[in-house]
């Protein structure tokens, strides 16, 4: 499993189509062995049909237990039913800051988001020799009409 999922699981938030493209690896624990139930899908998603949820669950863990995360929902549109969820951030905190910037860049634009120091991380481009699952994960790799769909406008 290590050495199939993905290096970075990256999502894509494109304010003009009102879209949101996640590039997810899928795994089936009742079908380990199976290449089908596998992989990697990349998904879109309207800006308006996800919800951003907090779950903390307790586990057996040296630190206590305490497992916090952010997910985000997909629901049916003009209900609260939850069609699924994917992976958002591990703690409350950074979750609630990453979808604050998630909402502020859909509603106002990149120029609404504050500068940082130090430009985003490329997994793709990343030096990994000291890790040897990363070094055999295959790379992000968009397919080329959700690439194109997700950085242009309509």
């Amino acid at each position: 499993m290590d050495v199939e999922a993905p290096r970075d699981e990256p999502i894509r938030f494109n304010r003009l189509r009102r879209k949101v493209y996640v590039y997810r690896f899928h795994h089936d624990g009742l079908r380990p062995f199976s290449r089908t139930a596998w992989g990697v899908r990349a998904e879109v998603y309207d800006w308006d049909d996800l919800r951003a949820e907090v779950s903390s669950v307790y586990g057996p863990m040296g630190t206590g237990g305490l497992i916090e995360s952010v997910s985000i929902a997909v629901v049916k549109p003009g209900t609260c039913q939850v069609l699924e969820r994917f992976h958002f951030a591990h703690g409350t905190m950074q979750g609630e800051m990453y979808w604050a910037m998630a909402q502020l860049f859909m509603q106002q634009g990149p120029q609404a988001l504050p500068t940082f120091p130090r430009p985003p991380r490329d997994w793709n481009n990343e030096d990994v020799r000291f890790n040897l699952a990363r070094r055999l994960a295959p790379k992000v790799q968009w397919p080329a009409q959700l690439d194109l769909e997700s950085r242009t406008t309509p």
